[in-house]
């Protein structure tokens, strides 16, 4: 018997619980695994350097990524546009750490878990 690749992404979470169903996961496993299977990638236009810097150490620190100007890190420039990429798992442990930052992140947090989660 010969295996295959099977490209599943980008699926919503209903698409990932069938899948995960079609292979004979156990239902508490589904639970686990369907936010740990769904990828979000999108841009935040205008951040503060500063909170750019707490946003890509905190997408970091829950195994996503955060890609910022390369003058964020000096902090050479005020704003810079953030790229995310993230599982919606990580997504959700990353934004209850950034409602309790400051400039601007709790707003940034909100919109995050509006549009995202």
């Amino acid at each position: 018997m010969e295996s295959h690749i099977i490209t599943l992404s980008p699926l919503s979470s209903n698409d990932i619980e069938k899948e995960l169903q079609c292979i004979q996961a156990s239902a508490r496993g589904i639970e686990i695994m369907k936010e740990k299977l769904i990828f979000r990638c999108f841009r935040i236009t205008d951040v503060d350097t500063r909170a750019a810097n707490i946003l890509k150490q905190t997408m970091l620190s829950q195994g996503a990524e955060a890609a910022v100007s390369a003058g964020t890190v000096n902090l050479s420039a005020s704003h810079t546009d953030v790229i995310i990429g993230a599982t919606l798992h990580q997504l959700r442990h990353a934004v209850a750490r950034l409602k309790e930052q400051p400039w601007g992140l709790k707003a940034i947090a909100h919109q995050i878990e509006k549009e995202y989660l």
